[in-house]
């Protein structure tokens, strides 16, 4: 028996997300729409810079988690953060999505990872990250009876800056196939992917990694094309099953034989595209674990998506599985 449905591994990060126009992006030289990575300096003074904020709780796989257990399904996160305020915000916020999350805090420094994400008025989202105490993620931190005992490890591409944690996921991914279990990714950022181009290839190509999930620029990064359609036919050959998020136009799932398209779902207003594919992984794992089919996996994946935009910040502030009953998808 599975005690999990899903452990997710990932940087546990608590976002502060403001408000800004387009001027603002390019006066203080930030990369629209990505994940930048900088350093504490930087963070001091993004932080200055900013308007009015909301601090919650984030972290890409984290916030998969949060998803997982809003839609009723059992998930565990493996996260470092520092024994200090922003630490005890994010594992307070954590458990109270009812996540398993046993991590030991680090003592002393670097400080609790924090990302300054600034929202456009089209909704679209830039990221400045100070990864902080999530560096020291290390294979003293994998529980191994949490990833044999889990149907699925998801990890976050992301995850792949940090040496350690690659070992980490090793360990895991190590664990989690010799109980039989399967192993995901995120591909995360198409920045992420041209640093690890070759690295996310052999993890797809070995087999250690059997499901990926990416957006099409993600995708198109990954095999060097500008061609949607020669790069989904390479990720076919490349991992069993694949699923690629593509924005307003829903999204594709990939296996050896099969191309199921999903639509988006229609929403009222776009607020905020922080964890759209966060929780489009949420609702997809948890009807992979859970015996649906892959197509009501796209659907829950859409539907929970679709949610999570039309709020500021990346976790469910409604109980997703009441709301994925009333649209009669679980």
């Amino acid at each position: 028996m599975s005690e999990y449905d899903v452990l997710c591994i990932g940087n546990a990060i608590v976002d502060i997300i403001a408000r800004c126009d387009e001027a603002f992006l390019e006066e203080n030289d930030i990369i629209r729409g990505a994940m930048n990575l900088i350093d504490v300096d930087r963070a001091t003074l993004l932080y200055d810079r900013m308007g009015q904020a909301i601090e919650a709780s984030g972290g890409s796989a984290g916030n998969t988690a949060a998803g997982i257990a809003s839609l009723g399904g059992k998930s565990a996160f493996f996260g470092k953060v520092s024994n200090d305020t922003l630490g005890e915000i994010y594992a307070h916020d954590i458990h109270a999505q009812g996540v398993a999350f046993d991590t030991k805090p680090l003592e002393g420094h670097p400080p609790t990872a924090r990302s300054m994400i600034f929202v456009t008025p089209d909704g679209e989202r830039s990221m400045n990250t100070y990864l902080g105490a999530c560096v020291e993620l290390g294979p003293e931190d994998v529980e191994e009876d949490k990833a044999s005992g889990s149907k699925v490890t998801y990890f976050e591409g992301y995850l792949w800056d940090p040496p350690r944690a690659k070992e980490a996921i090793r360990m895991t991914a190590d664990a989690a196939h010799a109980a039989g279990r399967e192993v995901a990714m995120s591909l995360s950022d198409p920045f992420c992917v041209d640093r690890y181009r070759d690295e996310f290839l052999e993890l797809m190509r070995s087999g250690r990694v059997n499901i990926v999930f990416a957006n099409e620029h993600e995708l198109l990064s990954l095999y060097q094309t500008a061609s949607f359609d020669s790069a989904l036919e390479a990720m076919r050959k490349d991992t069993r099953l694949a699923v690629v998020t593509r924005s307003e136009k829903g999204s594709i799932i990939i296996t050896d034989d099969e191309t199921i398209p999903v639509e988006a779902i229609q929403i009222d207003e776009l607020v905020d595209t922080t964890g759209a594919g966060d929780l489009y992984a949420a609702g997809f794992l948890y009807g992979y674990t859970n015996g649906h089919s892959l197509r009501d996996c796209g659907r829950l994946g859409s539907f929970a998506a679709g949610l999570v935009i039309q709020q500021i910040g990346p976790r469910p502030q409604k109980d997703l599985r009441y709301e994925a009953q009333q649209a009669g998808l679980l």
